[in-house]
């Protein structure tokens, strides 16, 4: 198939997860992408095991965040390297970067450098905490601006302590981000013939993800509490126990919540002033709730997923990884690919054109594996 991105050539300079992360979004759909490494051990996520993908050594991690792309050694504390660093650049569109707040600028690689040499590349910065600010030049990985930003003070349950969301989602997001910017950069640069500069940061992420509660805190000076499965502003929004596994319940107006009612052998609650309508539900939620657990705690979760899906009521199983991998549901998404050359099964691009999923048309490549065939040297 054709992809999209054909034609555009990007560089990565960096590591872990948000910068490789954009890499791979981008050469999913079909960029060139050439990951520059440090000659001793390169991403640091390449031992970040087990599991290992099949040479015992690299990480599935790496080989994940990493397929599709070509690798080249470059120390960039020497000048000599610096300067194949911006050969590559004459004919780059992209360039990615989210090393150690400050190191670009220590070794000749900042924005305004770059930008002034080549006018016509969309430079990318990755931050921590952004390029403004006291925080500026800390460091930061995801747990931490978890905790920082706020998510972890409202996810958990009231009565424990504030709780880590169990994937990287701030670098995830700012992964995104960044490869959201780099297209809308590119679009402008199809009209104006110059490059760009784009920001993004863990922090600017995490804010993103808590705006609803920060916007909430800002209209009524009331911090957000924990609701555990549930949610601040709607109910009944959560988990529920069943006699022998949990239920997802998600009746997310009031004729929903009607038809909610009917199968838990209530109809009266539709009706209820209490109950009735969203806003009164959740001012009421400390009555409600306990009332529907005690109801759904006498029956199987087969039971209560027949019934609500019969009545139209929005609902799911609690699935562990094990139990989404078997499902039908993922089986038919076509997400989940092996890598060539005997690579390790991995998630794929979450993006179809013309119905189509992109395939890797390339492992994640060894340590320099393309030094010669990029540089026209070998690797270090």
């Amino acid at each position: 198939m054709t992809l999209p991105l054909e034609g555009v050539r990007v560089i990565e300079v960096g590591q872990a997860l948000a910068g490789p992360l954009a890499g791979v979004l981008l050469a999913d759909m079909g960029a060139d992408v050439i990951k520059v490494e440090k000659p001793d051990g390169g991403d640091d996520a390449r031992i970040w095991g087990p599991p290992f993908g099949p040479d015992g050594v690299t990480s599935l991690y790496f080989h994940s965040q990493n397929r599709n792309k070509r690798s080249v050694v470059l120390d960039l504390k020497l000048a000599a390297d610096v300067d194949a660093l911006h050969r590559l650049c004459e004919n780059a569109d992209i360039l990615i970067q989210n090393l150690r707040p400050g190191v670009v600028d220590e070794i000749g690689i900042g924005p305004e450098t770059m930008l002034k040499r080549h006018p016509r590349l969309i430079y990318c910065s990755i931050w921590a905490f952004g390029y403004q600010g006291p925080m500026r030049m800390k460091p930061g990985f995801d747990p931490l601006l978890q905790a920082y930003g706020g998510m972890m003070s409202v996810t958990g349950r009231p009565e424990d302590p504030p709780t880590f969301c169990g994937a990287s989602i701030n670098d995830k997001a700012t992964g995104m981000f960044c490869t959201i910017g780099a297209l809308a950069a590119l679009r402008l640069r199809d009209r104006t013939g110059k490059g760009c500069l784009v920001d993004t940061s863990l922090f600017d992420s995490a804010v993103h993800w808590v705006e609803g509660q920060l916007n909430n805190y800002l209209s009524d000076n009331q911090p957000p509490k924990r609701h555990g499965t549930g949610s601040g502003a709607i109910v009944p929004y959560q988990l529920f126990e069943t006699t022998d596994a949990p239920v997802c319940l998600a009746a997310g107006n009031d004729r929903l919540w009607a038809r909610c009612a009917k199968v838990l052998g209530h109809p009266e609650w539709g009706t209820d002033p209490r109950f009735a309508t969203s806003a009164q539900r959740v001012r009421n939620r400390a009555e409600l709730v306990p009332l529907i657990a005690e109801v759904m705690r006498h029956k199987s979760r087969a039971h209560w997923l027949a019934a609500l899906e019969e009545a139209g009521v929005p609902c799911s199983p609690v699935n562990d990884i094990a139990e989404l991998a078997a499902t039908e549901q993922l089986a038919a998404a076509d997400l989940v690919h092996q890598l060539p050359d005997g690579g390790p099964r991995v998630v794929g691009l979450p993006i179809s054109f013309d119905r189509k999923r992109p395939r890797s048309a390339r492992p994640a490549p060894t340590l320099g594996q393309h030094t010669h065939e990029v540089l026209g040297r070998p690797a270090k």
